[in-house]
């Protein structure tokens, strides 16, 4: 292992040989400085892991020379030492960009706990992370042969997440690759449970269900609205868990999360289905059947999602209730931008519906775009992107505008999204809709082992186009692809973000209401 390289720079120094004594018995390598002008010098001169700086010098200050360090090597971490415990100082040495401050008389077990916070915190962290999920591996194990409820996979959905989150923060790759195949196993596990229950749910007098896309506003939405204290509904289109984790780490501070949930799309698992669903309160057929004008078919080429507006206010209507509401597409940053200038008539309503497409937007653009496609190369990298859009995006300036106000916050999204790996074959006519991970057709041809098929759409809650129309589902990981150019399409589509089928990731979909940090 390489010797960690520490430079203490203190007009005292003589005063602190003991200390450097100490850490140079432990391993490390110290040079030392009695000034800023000579720090500035070694610095650009040697590859240093770690400064300590006192902050009281002769000539250039601690902060001024960290300042000047910054400018050559802003990724050096600095230690700030200093006798002044006042709070201008510390803040000054904080928004300098330090990574610590200590005050003195400083003790040799602080420095030392300083510099292996700093410069092994990469090992430490793989070494606890890699402890603890050896530790919980079993218990994932036993809760994915165990799972008999909705709840259960809640939980054990949960846990996955929280690992793949934990694991990144690991050099280790060996973990990430054993937490894949739990996954995995999981996923299978799911499958057989979800096709087994999803009809039952669709009874209305089916007791133990998930809620469900049609009850996500009267379970989730409606219950938060009280006078004087409007909701602000953000769906976030093709928005996975933990996707959502990632977004609710950056609000930290800002938001106290109130409940998060995990709620249960319905099938298919894509945006004409599931989203219409959402807003009308509706299963797909009786849309079709109660209100065909704002309901599109698969095989046309009309936009399938045109008329939210109005089976939101059908809804409404037929519940009876009376709120002052408002509706928003944003599909672009300019569209963002508009809406936040009306923020201030908005606190005006009961409820605010937003919706943003910039997630499914990339997924698609993953699919067809080279470059995408390297920048989201895996699942890391996929809520990366979503990270980076979000902290930049004009609904992160309209949270940080609606924090001063007493409004509740609720996300969530139609459905979610999984990285594509097993071609499927299928054969359909030209009518056989195209997405690749559910056909909907009268004239199709595969393997029912390998498929979740409906040949009775209507007890699903599905429309059909024909009298022997019926649906099938694409499973785990698997891709549905037809036998024209199959090689061609099962290489350009693998490893790409789809939904429409049967996952944990497409079905179970978060549902969080936050609340400012007043």
């Amino acid at each position: 292992m390489r010797t960690i390289r520490i430079l203490w720079t203190d007009d005292e120094i003589e005063v602190l040989k003991a200390h450097v004594l100490f850490l140079r018995e432990k391993g490390y390598e110290i040079d030392t400085c009695t000034n800023g002008i000579d720090t500035i010098d070694l610095v650009r001169h040697n590859p240093y892991d770690l400064i300590f700086l006192d902050e009281s010098m002769p000539g250039l200050s601690g902060l001024e020379t960290l300042r000047l360090i910054k400018e050559i090597k802003n990724d050096l971490p600095v230690v700030m030492i200093t006798k002044n415990e006042e709070e201008g100082i510390m803040e000054a040495a904080i928004g300098s960009e330090m990574a610590d401050y200590l005050i003195k008389p400083v003790k040799p077990n602080q420095l030392l706990l300083v510099v292996k916070r700093i410069t092994e915190q990469r090992r430490l962290i793989t070494e606890k992370t890699t402890t603890n999920y050896r530790q919980e591996f079993g218990s994932i194990g036993n809760l994915i042969s165990s799972a008999r409820s909705h709840s259960d996979w809640t939980e054990l959905y949960r846990k996955i997440t929280f690992w793949e989150s934990e694991l990144e923060k690991s050099t280790d790759p060996g973990m990430s690759e054993i937490l894949k195949m739990q996954e995995n196993d999981a996923n299978n596990a799911f499958v057989k449970y979800l096709t087994t229950h999803y009809l039952s749910w669709l009874d209305p007098d089916a007791l133990d269900k998930p809620v469900l896309s049609p009850s996500l506003f009267s379970k989730k939405i409606f219950p938060n609205v009280q006078q004087g204290r409007p909701v602000f509904f953000i769906l976030i289109d093709n928005l996975r868990f933990d996707q959502w984790k990632m977004i609710a780490s950056e609000l930290a501070g800002i938001y106290r999360v109130i409940e998060e949930d995990i709620y249960f799309s319905i099938l298919p698992t894509a945006t004409q289905y599931s989203r219409n669903a959402i807003f009308s309160g509706l299963m797909p057929s009786a849309i079709a059947a109660i209100l065909p004008e704002y309901w599109v078919e698969d095989d046309e080429e009309e936009g399938k999602n045109n008329f939210e507006e109005e089976l939101f206010k059908y809804q409404l209507a037929r519940k009876g209730l009376k709120y002052k509401w408002s509706y928003n597409k944003i599909i672009s940053n300019q569209d963002g931008r508009k809406v936040n200038e009306r923020v201030r008539q908005m606190l005006d309503n009961d409820i605010n519906i937003l919706v943003y497409n910039f997630v499914d937007m990339l997924s698609h653009a993953r699919t067809e775009i080279g470059l995408i496609r390297d920048l989201a190369n895996d699942e890391k990298a996929y809520r990366s992107l979503t990270r980076s859009w979000f902290v930049h995006s004009p609904l992160y300036e309209l949270l940080i505008a609606l924090s001063t106000q007493p409004v509740k916050i609720i996300f969530s999204t139609d459905h979610g999204t999984i990285r594509v790996q097993n071609p499927i074959k299928v054969i359909g006519d030209r009518k056989t809709s195209s997405n690749l991970r559910y056909k909907m057709g009268r004239n199709l041809d595969y393997n029912p082992r390998q498929v979740f098929e409906l040949r009775f759409p209507e007890k699903a809650g599905l429309p059909k186009t024909n009298i022997t129309s019926k649906y099938i589902f694409a499973l785990n990981k698997d891709f549905l692809v037809y036998q024209n150019n199959y090689n061609y399409y099962a290489g350009f589509y693998k490893d790409t973000f789809q939904h429409g089928g049967i996952s944990m990731q497409e079905i179970m979909l978060p549902v969080a209401c936050i609340e400012p940090v007043l």
